[in-house]
């Protein structure tokens, strides 16, 4: 299969009375079988070839994961149309209006929570023709139409038109665009992805040599569906299976959407959950804030019970190898008392999470195998497709982004681009049928990224001997020192806050200086906890001095004599630290809209941190500055 539409042509002829897709409605999930979705999908997409579409015409899509944002992009493909899949993160004023301008978006459909912004922009968009309201509009203008009324147009098309509708989405072929999807610009203007029909569903293929979905599957696809992991992996992996995908139930602001998740995945008791470290973090907080909240005998038999599981369990592929064989009996007791109650607040039948969007940091992958539900890393980009490479229940190697798909190419390469032996590190280089054809309206980037077929990901990893890769972070974050030596930081970040109840974000620095330094955005609350019980008075200088010598003792941790000594090499570690006045957010644009740091911004924004960090009086962690930012945390 080759097409996104041979896809689901072949699973609705196979699975035609599963359920594809679950949503809330009137406060209970209900179901939309494939056939179902079908009739939609031709409403839909007949409806927009009644109002001119052609082929190659660009249409946005801004929306929550629903229905109708599936069935908007199946139709857009079916009229022969190009999907621009828009982050609802987008603001509208210079974000959305740039994506729409620069793709030349001839349509948009809408939701209501974002209908404000298109209103915004649309008079800036001279190719903007109509807007498609997907929950209707009041007091509709000669460019405005409903999802509602696209149907009732698609009905009446195809009363007469059926088989010139047939023959618009047949010819699609394999090289035809599905998507133009925005990288989130966090260094420069965002580039449009082009992803072909050929990608889509050869990454779909290539994903499935991994794990296989099973036809009985459920999913929550709580991650933003224009997300590539979450449109890959959930919406057309499982599509191409017969299982099913519910939506997020929508809140009234997006806190209680997201407050929303644990509800959801109660009702839904979905098999398997596509993640990133930020979601997987809020899990385990809430499920440690659960067994804080029975006690203290249960909180330290929780902590027993962990420690016991992380021996058995080693780095996942040596699980009860050796000595540890004998812990046994000890772990199935503590899965009959404590972690299968656990995994009764995730619905009782999630078998694993597959984790994507970010490196994820070991000690959360113990948490979560220790519990009964493994936590797979995986590892790919929008201009894959985005799947290269998963750990999965069958092959977990902690700390690695696991085994290779099948039906693809990956070599390991310095900086002229040759490739280097097994274990050597230097940027990973991918070919295959998933590899974008290139950004849009874009040469110079597209040929700078893509050569002779292979994608180079920007990204440094390598291979070990057992089938592994491994990644190291993004070549643009690397630390540099002095004498040019190179370090991705991103594992000791991790590590610092994940080891740490005191720290909610940190990002260290270095560009060829006599000493890495850190910036660190503190969680006051678990210090002022952690004061109290020392005696002090949080607020007071004297706490305040105590919570500073706190933080310097959770890095100190990881130098020599401390309990994480020897995890990384000391020169990374920071130190010099500021204490910031405020945390990195999407409002203050220091974390992109799949939540992970946008160094260069975070860079300008607190540079007079930053510039006093390389002074003496910061070598030492209690001064004025760190103690008046603590302050503003109160």
């Amino acid at each position: 299969m080759k097409t996104i539409i041979e896809l689901f042509e072949t699973s609705v002829a196979k699975f035609r009375n599963n359920i594809y897709l679950w949503e809330k409605q009137n406060g209970k999930y209900e179901g939309t079988t494939y056939q179902q979705t079908r009739d939609l999908v031709y409403r839909f997409g007949a409806g927009l070839v009644s109002l001119g579409i052609q082929k190659g015409d660009r249409i946005g899509l801004i929306s929550e994961g629903r229905n109708a944002w599936i069935i908007s992009e199946l139709g857009i493909l079916y009229a022969g149309g190009i999907n621009v899949p828009l982050s609802v993160k987008l603001d509208s004023s210079s974000e959305l209006k740039f994506r729409l301008a620069h793709s030349g978006c001839k349509m948009i459909v809408v939701s209501k929570g974002h209908a404000s912004k298109i209103e915004e922009v649309r008079n800036d968009l001279p190719e903007l023709e109509k807007v498609i309201y997907i929950d209707g509009k009041e007091n509709q203008g000669a460019n405005d139409i409903s999802f509602e009324q696209i149907l009732a147009l698609g009905d009446e098309y195809l009363k007469t038109n059926r088989t010139e509708f047939e023959a618009i989405y047949t010819t699609i072929g394999p090289d035809d665009i599905a998507n133009i999807s925005y990288t989130s610009g966090t260094t420069a203007d965002p580039k449009g992805i082009m992803l072909s029909q050929l990608n889509y569903a050869a990454n779909v293929l290539q994903a499935e040599t991994l794990m296989h979905v099973s036809a009985e599957w459920k999913t929550l696809a709580f991650l933003p569906w224009d997300h590539s992991f979450a449109h890959t992996a959930n919406l057309y992996l499982f599509l191409h299976n017969g299982a099913s995908v519910a939506s997020l139930e929508v809140g009234k602001t997006p806190m209680e959407t997201l407050k929303n998740i644990p509800k959801n995945i109660k009702e839904i008791q979905p098999s398997i959950l596509m993640s990133v470290p930020a979601v997987a973090k809020n899990f385990r907080k809430g499920i440690e804030a659960g067994i804080r909240q029975k006690g203290p005998i249960i909180e330290k038999l929780f902590k027993h019970a962990l420690k016991i599981s992380y021996e058995y369990n080693g780095s996942g592929y040596d699980r009860g190898k050796g000595g540890t064989a004998i812990y046994k009996p000890l772990i199935q007791l503590y899965d009959k008392i404590l972690f299968s109650k656990i995994r009764e607040g995730f619905g009782g039948k999630l078998e694993f999470f597959i984790g994507g969007g970010a490196l994820l940091d070991i000690e959360l992958q113990r948490f979560f195998y220790a519990i009964g539900i493994p936590m797979c890393q995986g590892y790919g980009l929008s201009e894959a497709s985005p799947v290269i490479s998963s750990n999965v229940p069958a092959a977990i190697k902690f700390g690695s982004s696991g085994k290779l798909v099948k039906y693809m190419d990956l070599k390991i390469c310095d900086n002229d681009g040759n490739e280097l032996p097994l274990g050597v590190k230097g940027e990973i280089v991918v070919k295959g049928d998933n590899v974008m054809k290139g950004y849009w309206n874009n040469p110079k980037a597209s040929a700078e990224t893509v050569k002779d077929g292979w994608l180079f990901t920007g990204d440094m990893g390598y291979m070990d001997k057992d089938g592994f890769l491994y990644v190291l972070g993004r070549f643009k974050s690397l630390l540099i020192g002095s004498d040019g030596e190179k370090f991705s930081p991103e594992g000791i970040e991790e590590s610092l806050v994940d080891q740490s109840p005191y720290f909610d974000q940190c990002m260290l620095y270095n560009n060829q200086n006599a000493y890495t330094s850190g910036m660190i955005v503190p969680n006051m609350p678990a210090l002022n906890r952690e004061i109290e019980k020392r005696g002090l008075k949080p607020g007071t200088d004297e706490a305040l001095t105590e919570a500073l010598k706190i933080i310097q003792q959770e890095v100190d941790a990881y130098k020599a004599g401390g309990k994480f000594e020897n995890s990384y090499p000391e020169r990374w570690l920071p130190a010099t630290i500021a204490i910031l006045p405020e945390a990195f957010t999407e409002q203050n644009h220091l974390l992109n809209s799949t939540m992970k740091m946008v160094r260069g911004k975070i860079n300008e924004y607190f540079k007079s941190e930053l510039e006093f960090l390389y002074t003496p009086e910061a070598k030492n962690i209690v001064n004025q500055r760190n103690l008046d930012a603590l302050k503003k945390w109160k």
